[in-house]
């Protein structure tokens, strides 16, 4: 198969552009996060990760797939299985097609991870591009250069249990327009976007969930060590979950920077500039709580919810430009 492997910035969107490129549509991984609306903030409590509370920067795994392939008018196939044996047959069979395939994984049975990198997230997207001496060759977008994995560590990394399982996942596509509207996609994406960061109607969700983490933390209880814990977690679920935070509003950044490009827009270049200060932001407050965290038995809990406000209050801004932007083409 001509593959070419590329590194990426998030494993969904990393795939999913890889894939559009191979089939014939070449396609950024910051456009493809920004033409699935995919940035977003989410407190989600009843959701425990580690006995702590979910904390999302983006919209739910698989979103960023579907939401582009549908905008896009591109058919894509997805496949679960009931056991690893059909499974292994179907990929196996498509290989032998050389049709790429995408997958979702467990980080954690990845052997290829460095033993400090894995952890228990079942959403973990890569691509299997062949097979040689019964060994798949794979494209895991978070790698610089491609890898490969034994059938039974991949078998294990398809199914293993828990929140997000992935069930023997894999998905293909199957065709892709001739052409595409890119100003149109764009103004759809963006004013998705907005309403989701903006509009939602529960107060977890978008810049009052931001808020709404900022009050958790200015009230927070227990022992020093407990709010050690669930302080180094809203940092982890930043920093070190898929690509964070700030990370995810660094692509969103590069997206606005190529939609600007695209549209002659010299309002989506100026929030693409707004955007990356607004990530810069996000390490600032990461950084902050890290510090407030190795002192001694008092953490000023004040101090950090403030920085996340602030946080809050300059997406909101942003937003709020990008709410114009987008009635100006309403009207």
């Amino acid at each position: 198969m001509n593959f070419q492997h590329t590194q990426a910035a998030h494993c969904e969107s990393g795939v999913i552009s890889a894939l559009l490129t191979h089939h014939g549509l070449p396609l950024s991984e910051p456009m493809a996060f920004g033409l699935a609306n995919a940035l977003a903030f989410a407190y989600i409590p009843i959701v425990k990760l580690g006995g702590q509370p979910l904390i999302a920067y983006r919209l739910p795994p698989r979103s960023i797939i579907k939401t582009l392939c549908k905008r896009l008018g591109v058919k894509v196939r997805f496949h679960t299985f009931k056991d690893p044996i059909t499974a292994s047959n179907a990929l196996d069979d498509l290989v032998e097609q050389q049709i790429l395939v995408g997958l979702q994984t467990s980080v954690y049975y990845l052997p290829y991870f460095p033993e400090e990198m894995r952890f228990h997230f079942n959403a973990h997207n890569l691509l299997v591009y062949g097979k040689r001496d019964n060994v798949y060759q794979i494209s895991d977008p978070v790698f610089e250069e491609a890898m490969e994995i034994a059938p039974r560590d991949l078998i294990k990394a398809r199914f293993v249990r828990g929140p997000l399982a992935p069930k023997g996942l894999m998905y293909t596509i199957e065709s892709v327009p001739e052409s595409i509207d890119y100003p149109q996609a764009i103004r759809a994406a963006i004013t998705k976007n907005v309403k989701v960061m903006t509009g939602a109607p529960l107060p977890v969700i978008g810049v009052r969930g931001i808020r709404y983490l900022a009050g958790k933390i200015d009230k927070l209880k227990g022992s020093a060590k407990e709010q050690r814990l669930y302080l180094g977690h809203i940092v982890r679920m930043q920093e070190e979950i898929g690509t964070g935070g700030a990370g995810f509003r660094f692509i969103y950044a590069s997206f606005l920077q190529e939609a600007a490009q695209l549209l002659n827009d010299p309002v989506l270049e100026k929030a693409s500039d707004t955007m990356t200060e607004v990530g810069d932001h996000w390490r600032e407050f990461a950084l902050l709580t890290v510090k407030e965290c190795k002192r001694g038995e008092t953490i000023d809990r004040q101090r950090i919810a403030d920085k996340l406000r602030d946080c809050a209050e300059r997406e909101n801004a942003l937003w709020q430009d990008l709410k114009l932007w987008c009635q100006s083409f309403q009207k």
